[in-house]
């Protein structure tokens, strides 16, 4: 039973509308569907409370920067007596193309610097994750500037999908679990 959603970014202006920063769209656009907008800021995270379905669910927003996202989670974790296991990570992914989303159970980080800091705070990884596809730059080199950089114009239609197809597949692990969820999450926007 998910308790817990974290969608990985980086606080500020600055970077809100950065490709790294999917994680917390996709958070943002579940908050805009339950129509919740006062966070509370604990555990070094902006914290949600939903009720969906009946059951207290919190939605959080690291603001520790994307490097040190094990330090809000695992505080989250611990004050809120959550298991990893009933935690869901949503972020961005290099190496899926935009328009794609893949859940997964467990696993290692991928080379991903926020999950790689999640994996170590809490020694596991065996948490479930939703990667939101946002393609990968022809430069190798040029990797931190393009997860930095804000969505073209053309690419902004298809991360409106994406972002609500994100959405609905968090709320569908919480209301049943990622397990049953995997299809449903895994299909191309």
């Amino acid at each position: 039973m998910i308790k817990l959603l974290v969608g990985l970014g980086n606080p500020g202006k600055k970077y809100e509308k950065t490709r790294h920063n999917v994680g917390f769209m996709v958070i943002d656009e579940v908050l805009r569907g339950l129509k919740l907008q006062k966070p509370s800021e604990e555990c070094l995270s902006l914290l949600y409370r939903a009720n969906i379905d009946g059951r207290e669910v919190l939605l959080a927003k690291p603001q520790t920067y994307m490097n040190n996202s094990g330090l809000a989670v695992v505080n989250l974790l611990e004050e809120y007596d959550i298991m990893p296991e009933e935690m869901l990570v949503v972020y961005d992914d290099l190496d899926l193309p935009l328009g794609k989303l893949r859940l997964r159970l467990e696993g290692s980080s991928g080379g991903h610097h926020g999950v790689e800091s999640i994996i170590r705070e809490i020694k596991t990884d065996k948490f479930p994750r939703l990667k939101v596809g946002i393609g990968r730059p022809a430069d190798k080199n040029k990797v931190v500037d393009y997860v930095l950089s804000p969505f073209s114009k053309e690419e902004e239609s298809v991360l409106a999908r994406v972002l609500q197809r994100a959405s609905q597949c968090l709320l569908r692990c919480v209301r049943f679990s990622p397990e049953e969820s995997m299809n449903f999450c895994n299909a191309q926007v």
